[in-house]
């Protein structure tokens, strides 16, 4: 079995609207997409989620809520990618640009698909109805997704995930 890497990813809404964040460097540089990364050893990915939120925009999300769980594998990598996606209607604090993350807000309807990664498009409507959802990509490079496969799941199939 792969070595698995623990990973929160948020997404902040109101109304019929999404904040995301065009990533500024690192990995999946110039790539529109949530707030997250990786949990740290003494994090829950809840925490590792809220944390992450605050250093990438400056707000504080709280009522999140889990909403799907995504696998994500790439050819040739040993490490499996485990993320855990929230949801949050409710947050404080001053929305801000960081070194990493140039927040902004979306239309649900005008979602910048083309400039994201290539599953998000897979498992965004699960997540823009608020159904909850688990996915798994497998990747050539970082264009090319080998296959995948998308399921809506009832609520305690996330527990404890």
């Amino acid at each position: 079995m792969a070595a698995k890497k623990l990973f929160s990813l948020v997404f902040v809404r109101r109304d019929n609207q999404i904040l995301l964040g065009k990533k500024k460097r690192g990995f999946g540089q110039g790539k529109w997409n949530g707030f997250g990364g990786k949990v740290e050893p003494n994090e829950t990915p809840l925490v590792g989620g809220i944390r992450e939120l605050r250093e990438e925009c400056g707000l504080i999300g709280t009522d999140l809520r889990t909403i799907g769980l995504l696998h994500f594998e790439f050819e040739g990598e040993p490490t499996l990618m485990e993320v855990h996606v929230f949801e949050t209607f409710t947050f404080a604090g001053e929305l801000t640009e960081s070194d990493e993350m140039r927040p902004q807000w979306y239309d649900v309807k005008n979602i910048p698909y083309d400039k994201m990664w290539l599953d998000d498009i897979h498992w965004y409507p699960y997540m823009l109805r608020s159904e909850l959802f688990k996915g798994y990509f497998l990747y050539r490079g970082t264009d090319f997704i080998v296959k995948y496969k998308i399921d809506k799941i009832e609520g305690n199939e996330l527990k404890g995930a």
